[in-house]
């Protein structure tokens, strides 16, 4: 015989709680969510759930010590499981209403990292001296991320590198703190929550701007950078 919780048997119980959970979780679009990830798919940029961020500065996958919270993909397949199909985005947005996304780079696009107060300084120069700059979003971790298109695979494989997260070209010190996330990289598309209060990723220009030519934004950006350790080193402010 078995043992009965509140009138109900513990066998019809556990069978209750799983057709629950069976049952796809949706809840209401607040702040046009699900909008933002279908104009980013719109625009080209293929999307996989992520993470998302868990009480206490943790991370949704239980990782303990987990690198990366609530910045990484759920899927070992994200690569292949990145799409731009609307309503395969929808469903995923609808179903996993707390997770962030990811765009996997390198196959439409590509993103230039930089940290936040250099990327807001050449992006003033930039658009000051009329250069076509695309989609920007800004994270409250302290980067500026800059979406261009993809340059692809070079000719002369000695041209370019595979990209990783936090991995750097071994052009370092010609790019300082800039990050190239191509081939095999990924990062969060707005919008996206980070552990903390109120931490997020967002638009600082949305997906509907055109993706430049990435080498039409690295030197600015470079600059930017170059001035953004130069004044760290000598204890100032990047704009003085």
């Amino acid at each position: 015989m078995s043992a009965t919780f509140g009138g109900r048997s513990g066998r019809q119980g556990k069978l209750s709680q799983w057709l629950l959970g069976r049952r796809p979780k949706e809840a209401p679009d607040e702040g046009g969510r699900e909008a933002l990830l279908v104009a980013a798919a719109a625009a080209g940029l293929p999307l996989a759930p992520a993470a998302h961020p868990a009480p206490g500065y943790r991370c949704s996958c239980d990782r303990v010590g987990c690198p990366t919270p609530a910045r990484h993909p759920v899927s070992f397949a994200w690569q292949t499981q990145s799409t731009t199909d609307r309503a395969q985005i929808e469903r995923w947005a609808r179903h996993q209403p707390q997770a962030n996304f990811i765009t996997a780079t390198g196959m439409v696009h590509d993103v230039l990292d930089v940290p936040l107060e250099a990327g807001r300084e050449a992006l003033e120069r930039l658009l000051g001296s009329g250069v076509e700059v695309g989609p920007v979003a800004e994270s409250d971790d302290g980067r500026m991320l800059f979406f261009t298109l993809t340059r692809g695979t070079p000719e002369d494989e000695d041209e370019w590198w595979p990209c990783e997260l936090d991995c750097h070209p071994e052009t370092m010190d010609e790019h300082p703190l800039l990050r190239w996330h191509c081939r095999g990289s990924y990062v969060l598309v707005p919008p996206a929550r980070l552990p903390g209060d109120d931490q997020s990723v967002r638009w600082v220009r949305g997906p509907e701007h055109a993706l430049p030519d990435p080498l039409s934004l690295l030197e600015v950006l470079t600059d930017a950078c170059s001035r953004y350790v130069g004044a760290e080193g000598a204890g100032w402010p990047l704009r003085h």
